[in-house]
């Protein structure tokens, strides 16, 4: 499958590395591709990424991931061009400087990606744990949850596939309107990180009682 990350920080490079290397082939969206700052992402794939305009990227792939900071998402979506048709899985979190969710409780950051990206089938996944969960979401022998929420049902199949084979625990969190749910998710995880000491190195988990 050809995936194109837009967004060239960490989680786009942690999740291009961890997909390169379960054999799909990443094509990353960045402004100037000849940029020597860049060529990190293709090293962490083993040299299969490729550096490209974000147009390119989305032009050639039929999963967009993006990982954009907030203050940047509606610009890197006009960049993408056409995106009617392609899964796009909303990484990004509607966060201001303190940490506080700009949008919420009657709309979210995904529903609005959606409503920017005209046609896309937007699925949120990948914005409730850190870059370094994400390389790595097995924890003492537990897997991390990731919760994925969209309205196009085979989209959604895709993004749990896409985050059971990095080693997630993908679990259905209904439709898209969820992402309202999710952000403050988020939120916690970050807050918690940052400024009651758990650091980066925790994550959410499931535990279900022995049937």
């Amino acid at each position: 499958m050809k995936i194109a990350i837009i967004g060239a920080g960490n989680v786009g490079g942690a999740l291009g590395k961890r997909w390169a290397a379960a054999g799909h082939e990443i094509l990353f969206g960045v402004r100037d591709p000849a940029r020597e700052k860049y060529q990190s992402l293709v090293t962490q794939t083993g040299g299969k990424g490729q550096l490209m305009t974000s147009a390119a990227a989305v032009k050639g792939a039929s999963v967009v991931l993006l990982a954009t900071p907030w203050n940047t998402t509606q610009a890197a979506l006009a960049e993408c061009g056409d995106l009617a048709g392609k899964i796009l899985i909303d990484a990004t979190n509607p966060l201001g400087a303190d940490l506080a969710l700009t949008i919420g409780h009657t709309d979210s950051g995904a529903e609005q990606v959606s409503r920017w990206s005209n046609g896309a089938n937007v699925v949120k996944a990948f914005n409730s744990t850190g870059f370094n969960v994400m390389d790595d979401p097995v924890m003492e022998q537990r897997h991390a949850v990731m919760f994925v929420a969209g309205d196009d049902q085979a989209a959604k199949g895709v993004v749990l596939d896409l985050a059971t084979a990095i080693g997630f625990e993908a679990i259905d969190a209904g439709n898209l309107k969820m992402a309202r749910v999710l952000e403050p998710m988020a939120q916690l995880w970050i807050y918690c990180a940052y400024r009651q000491g758990l650091t980066r190195d925790y994550a959410f988990a499931l535990i279900r009682r022995g049937a």
